[in-house]
């Protein structure tokens, strides 16, 4: 069985070096289905487990603001990768870290990959490796992929995850008292509409954001799937059924 591992992360943090270093000739590209951008996926095996690994295009976030934003949103939450690593540049933490902190909200196997630490070091930049892993609640590997530093403690770590050996507690941003009173007053209706298909308070602050290119995303992926399961459309509580 090959378990699938999804790259994400901001352009030039090396996520493609990553990419190339895991799957080396064992890859292929081609385009998203009825997408014009580039999708490049390869094979790994570490010796306990088989993996797909599939870069997913750089983004700055996972909204619904360009093609590249919508391909990565959409692989993380309908096709559910059994881990999502996610790539950070560790000259540049603080920005970097924006779409780390969107994928915890869409799913708990997580490992973030702080990559160029090599670059960071000649810099001065120090990077608590542990007290990071504690506030995300999800692994943190240090590492420089076009030297292959930290590679097998990586893959050591996806192995782990894949095993049960390593539990994760993602953080999740706490937003303002009306942003958040909110999302409790639409979280019962999107779990009784969506069950346990979709991370629910995600799909509530999404929601919440008037994301329409979701919506129907959403709708597709449940007449696809022929899941019985209505989409909430507005706040309200409006739904749009799927099949």
């Amino acid at each position: 069985m090959k378990h699938t591992v999804a790259l994400a992360g901001n352009p030039n943090t090396g996520k493609s070096t990553l990419f190339n270093v895991l799957t080396g000739m064992n890859q292929h590209t081609g385009n998203w289905p009825g997408k014009t951008v580039m999708r490049a996926e390869g094979s790994l095996t570490t010796g306990n487990h088989d993996y797909h690994i599939v870069d997913l295009p750089g983004t700055y976030s996972l909204y619904s603001n360009s093609e590249d934003e919508e391909v990565a949103r959409d692989y993380i939450i309908f096709e559910k990768p059994a881990i999502t690593l996610v790539v950070v540049d560790a000259t540049s933490l603080e920005r970097n870290l924006n779409i780390a902190l969107q994928v915890l909200e869409m799913t708990s196997s997580v490992i973030v990959c702080v990559n160029l630490i090599d670059e960071a070091r000649r810099k001065g930049i120090e990077i608590d490796k542990n007290s990071l892993s504690e506030k995300l609640g999800v692994p943190v590997i240090l590492m420089s992929a076009r030297e292959k530093t930290g590679i097998i403690q990586l893959l050591k770590t996806m192995d782990k995850m894949i095993d049960g050996k390593i539990s994760t507690s993602p953080y999740q941003i706490k937003y303002n008292d009306e942003l958040e009173e909110k999302i409790e007053a639409l979280l019962p209706k999107v779990e009784e509409l969506c069950g346990d298909i979709m991370p629910s308070r995600w799909l509530a602050l999404r929601l919440l954001d008037g994301d329409t290119q979701l919506i129907k995303a959403l709708k597709d992926y449940m007449n696809n799937t022929k899941a019985p399961v209505a989409v909430p459309n507005k706040e309200e509580g409006e739904c749009c059924h799927g099949a």
